[in-house]
């Protein structure tokens, strides 16, 4: 059941997870503070300190530091224990009103065009209706295949009728196909990647080659979904007319991955035994995984919602980004060991080693036209994960949109910074 037909709001996912984060992260200030000011002499300003990594001392520490010993302790007691209750209480209004709030997403799916399994091909290219259907008589349109993560839904890709890119390009004549994975199912759950990349992914495409009467679309992946569509590249790609990668990670153990091989072996040795005995990870166990990348990320931007005029545009964006954050689907057992162990643990893409269907993929290999659009502020996929993957390539185009992973897709600048790029690209395509 998605967000919009479900009333009742489970989010910020897990909820247990960012109460503790955020209680533990702002009230540990309050313990700290007498450690600064008087417990730990070698953290005193102005006296010698043991050397440590710049990306364990911030940039501002040394002022922190005189700051503290310019003001009475008590006082600055009082301030900072104010200062932590009124984030606290921002956060969990925050809460509160994002749960309350009126908004649910009403747009209608377009027709399915071929389905199996959990799996389902939306087609957007039959929204198009009067006018433009008379503009698109005798003109032969680029299909474009796009393809989602495996943990989100894909409708990110169709939030709202203002912030959908499906339409958009439906809109300015292109014919797109977005695939909808579905929750695995009982036979599913046994799935690893090269089912569904060598099974529903490559049958998926050999239906949209018989509507387009065997001219090659294009190939469309996100995030998650563009390790997917890589790999489907080159097992099909005289069927394609190019590759479009859209913040796709490559290389897991870039600078700024935000989790170590030790840290990842950990959460593995908890997170896979729990996948093999429901027979899938589920969805908090996935969303915790992110908390980690950046543990304090949820809480931020629910003081700054609890900031915001409820009846406003930006409110209403942002519970319509969130409803889709937290209405995630599990992932099969194999997937989640291939996913976990294989890429962020093992870099297998990274290091050439990773394997679809018994064929090694290797984005050398690869002769398509490719365009990847890398985030400059992205946190989910490191931009040099990505970057790597581009200098892989043999023929590619970067775009670098100044956002973030979500909002390089819906946020205020997507039409400028993607969209219209990824348009213009498609069309050079044809010729």
């Amino acid at each position: 059941m998605s967000a919009a037909e479900n009333p009742h709001r489970l989010g910020p996912r897990p909820l247990p997870l960012h109460l503790a984060t955020a209680y533990m992260t702002w009230t540990s200030s309050c313990a700290g503070l007498p450690l600064l000011k008087s417990g730990l002499p070698f953290l005193r300003a102005g006296e010698a300190r043991p050397q440590r990594p710049k990306s364990e001392s911030p940039a501002n520490f040394q002022q922190l530091l005189n700051e503290i010993e310019a003001h009475d302790l008590s006082d600055f007691t009082q301030s900072l224990t104010q200062e932590v209750r009124g984030r606290l209480s921002a956060f969990l209004a925050g809460i509160e009103t994002y749960r309350a709030h009126p908004y649910r997403r009403a747009l209608t799916d377009p027709p399915i065009c071929w389905e199996e399994g959990s799996t389902r091909l939306l087609d957007f290219g039959t929204l198009q209706t009067g006018s433009r259907d008379t503009a698109r008589a005798g003109k032969k349109e680029t299909a474009i295949l796009v393809v989602p993560s495996l943990v989100n839904r894909s409708y990110v890709l169709d939030l709202t009728e203002q912030s959908s890119l499906m339409r958009w390009l439906s809109s300015q004549g292109f014919r797109p196909y977005l695939l909808d994975w579905g929750a695995p199912n009982e036979i599913e759950e046994s799935f690893s990647l090269t089912n569904y990349i060598a099974g529903y992914l490559d049958r998926a495409l050999d239906h949209v080659l018989t509507q387009t009467g065997g001219r090659p679309p294009v190939l469309m992946g996100y995030c998650m979904g563009g390790l997917l569509a890589l790999a489907l590249a080159q097992r099909r790609e005289k069927d394609l007319a190019g590759l479009a990668l859209l913040a796709t990670p490559w290389n897991f153990h870039t600078a700024g991955s935000g989790v170590s091989i030790d840290q990842m072996a950990m959460v593995n040795s908890s997170y896979l035994p729990l996948a093999s005995q429901l027979g899938h990870l589920p969805v908090d166990a996935l969303q915790s995984l992110f908390t980690i990348l950046e543990p304090m990320v949820v809480p931020r931007k629910f003081v700054t919602f609890s900031r915001l005029d409820p009846a406003g545009f930006a409110a209403q964006k942002f519970v319509a980004v969130e409803d889709w954050i937290n209405d995630g689907v599990p992932l099969a057992a194999p997937v989640a060991r291939e996913c976990l162990e294989g890429w962020y643990q093992q870099n297998r893409p990274g290091t050439n080693t990773w394997q679809i269907a018994g064929k090694t993929v290797v984005p050398e290999e690869l002769e398509l036209p490719c365009l990847a659009a890398v985030p400059t502020q992205d946190r989910i996929v490191p931009p040099d994960s990505a970057l790597a993957l581009c200098t892989a390539l043999k023929k590619v185009e970067i775009l670098r949109p100044s956002s973030g992973h979500i909002g390089m897709i819906v946020g205020q600048q997507a039409v400028d910074e993607l969209w219209r790029p990824l348009a213009c690209w498609m069309t050079a395509l044809r010729h």
